[in-house]
Parts: C-alpha cells; sequence; structure tokens
C-alpha cells in the first residue's frame, strides 16, 4: 500500500478501531478521551501492512501490559487484529 490517501485512510480507521472497538481501559464513551490511543496509531500500522494478525495482536498486548500495566486480553486482540487487516483490504479495494 503506498498510495498517501488510502495509508492515512487506513491510519484514520486505525485510530478508530483503538478508540471504539479495542478501548482496553473503558474511555470510548467520553469525547474529551478521543485521543487516547492515537500515540499507537502508526506503530500498529506498520503491524498492518505486514498483515500479520498475530503480530498485530502480540503488539496490542505489549500496549496493554507495558504501557497501560493491565492485564493482555489476546482473544479480544486477534479478533481486533483480524479486523484491522480487513479495514486495510477495504481500503485498498475502495480507494482505486
Amino acid at each position: 500500500m503506498t498510495d498517501k490517501l488510502k495509508l492515512k485512510e487506513l491510519e484514520r480507521r486505525i485510530d478508530e478501531v483503538l478508540f471504539y472497538v479495542w478501548d482496553p481501559i473503558g474511555v470510548s464513551d467520553t469525547p474529551a478521551a478521543r485521543g487516547e490511543y492515537s500515540s499507537y496509531t502508526i506503530t500498529i500500522l506498520k503491524c498492518v501492512l505486514d498483515e500479520d494478525i498475530k503480530k498485530i495482536a502480540t503488539q496490542l498486548g505489549k500496549i496493554e501490559s507495558s504501557s497501560m500495566g493491565l492485564t493482555t486480553n489476546e482473544t479480544k486482540n486477534l479478533e481486533i487484529a483480524e479486523l484491522l487487516v480487513d479495514f486495510k483490504y477495504a481500503v485498498e479495494e475502495g480507494l482505486k
């Protein structure tokens, strides 16, 4: 994926998934917290571009445990990873 428009769209979708779906600290119902996970978007984007679901899930787990001090939710992280890769394909197909 080299098209800048597609990369920007995928980045936006990843940021939204992290906030509204992944949301390990439960702040998605607080508008003031909208940028809470934005600092992780580029790291996750790099993993998504590799299309490696296990790598994405592992990275999400590292963020939960190292950055947030939470227990890793491996099942949810795999679901989120699959969703993000699906979004990658959707962006590639949709923005031709």
